[in-house]
């Protein structure tokens, strides 16, 4: 990993550079998917399946059977794991239900505002190298707390054409109404259209490579919503000499591990730390299995010293990780001043992969400096607000003439009439 040191301010810009391609150079790629994705339906579905996952006639609907028999390919240790996880990931998203907010503005002028499910969602979970089975809890958990009626999941299969079966014992478990083998950009936009096969959402969530991502970011402009700009991850560690180097390398591992476009950074206030880190990531990685892709990911992450907490946590502001472990003797300093981060880690005893997996935090998180306007998946984000209101005849006596004046100023002659037609009739 390159070190830096002391970075002047003006070089922070290009320093904390993504490692992500532009997006005009995918940006064609996926236009010219989703046109042929909504001309063309399962037909062009499956004509990119073959070419991107080299699975030739398949099935895209995975059956009740085939997720039924996964369940028996599980080991009981693993089904138990994933209940735990479960059960926490629904603790922690029930407890952000809130109540119907109802205030009189004024006498006889009721507002309300209550919360209602967003009813079809699509959720798009990522194969690739790993099947990730812990992002099907991070979303369908919250879908099916929320109330959402239709949760169609999209992943792509193996070059078997098959799914995990991880992956299909969790959906089950969560109550996943329809699963699709269909992944890439190719799937966001069938969930954008609909195909023959795959219905039409309202709403997409999930994390995804940079493509997947800008395919999100296409659907938006054919009226579908998104979670939120989700694209390789990301971790910054911050520790002082207060934290344990092994533990701060097995964090920065842990995320480098994702993909080859994923990048970490430590930002540390010590010299020494800094060097014991890297010493220690050396020799964790040669240990580990997806070594090749680390070392890849390693290239573009940094080790960056900083000579004191106050410019290390503007650095942290500015960078707005998706994740960001804090183990420094100032915990709080730090706590009470980032503004600009997706989940929070605090301490040696809390690794970035308790959130990733069963604490029971959401791991789907604006990356890219997005936490700079977005936060991560929540109760809310399978929701939508619907406000209320409800004016008695004395209520409109009393706001009415407020109307009036203001449509009158606006140039709207037709609002103010329609007050002031009901206030001749009291």
């Amino acid at each position: 990993m390159k070190i830096i040191e002391n970075p002047k301010k003006e070089e922070w810009s290009q320093l904390l550079m993504r490692p992500t391609t532009t997006i005009d150079a995918i940006e064609s790629t996926v236009n010219e998917i989703f046109a042929d994705v909504q001309r063309n339906g399962d037909r062009a579905i499956a004509k990119y399946t073959s070419m991107f996952d080299g699975v030739e006639s398949l099935s895209m609907k995975v059956s009740a059977e085939d997720i039924s028999n996964a369940s028996s390919k599980i080991s009981q240790v693993l089904k138990m794991s994933i209940k735990v996880a479960k059960g926490n990931i629904e603790k922690f998203h029930d407890a952000q239900r809130t109540d119907r907010v109802e205030v009189e503005t004024m006498p006889g002028v009721l507002c309300w505002q209550e919360k209602k499910a967003i009813e079809k969602i699509g959720l798009y979970i990522p194969g690739g190298t790993a099947p990730l089975f812990s992002t099907v809890l991070m979303l369908a958990v919250p879908a099916k707390l929320a109330g959402c009626k239709d949760i169609i999941l999209c992943t792509p299969p193996d070059k078997n054409g098959n799914i995990a079966n991880e992956i299909l014992y969790t959906t089950q478990l969560c109550g996943v109404t329809e699963i699709y083998k269909v992944g890439g950009i190719q799937a966001i936009a069938g969930l954008t259209f609909g195909t023959e096969s795959i219905p039409k959402v309202y709403k997409i969530f999930g994390p995804g490579n940079q493509f997947v991502t800008v395919a999100k970011q296409m659907a938006t402009k054919y009226g579908v919503a998104i979670d939120m700009p989700a694209g390789p991850s990301e971790l910054l560690v911050f520790a002082d000499d207060s934290g344990n180097p092994s533990y701060v390398a097995s964090d920065l591992l842990s995320q480098a591990e994702h993909g080859s476009d994923s990048q970490v950074i430590l930002v540390t206030t010590s010299k020494t730390m800094l060097s014991q880190v890297q010493n220690q990531l050396e020799f964790q990685m040669d240990n580990l299995p997806r070594k090749s892709i680390i070392q890849k990911s390693i290239e573009h992450s940094k080790l960056i010293y900083i000579e004191n907490e106050e410019i290390a946590l503007e650095l942290i502001n500015e960078y707005a990780p998706e994740h960001l472990i804090i183990c420094s003797k100032n915990e709080e300093f730090f706590t009470n001043s980032i503004v600009n981060a997706g989940s929070v880690f605090l301490g040696n005893f809390t690794p970035e992969s308790a959130g990733d997996y069963a604490s029971g935090t959401n791991h789907t998180l604006p990356t890219n400096g997005f936490s700079r306007a977005y936060s991560g998946v929540n109760l809310d984000s399978f929701q939508k607000s619907i406000t209320y209101q409800k004016i008695t005849r004395e209520g409109l006596k009393t706001i009415g003439e407020t109307i009036e004046n203001m449509a009158a100023a606006e140039g709207l002659q037709a609002h103010k009439n329609a007050v002031s037609i009901r206030l001749k009739d009291i």
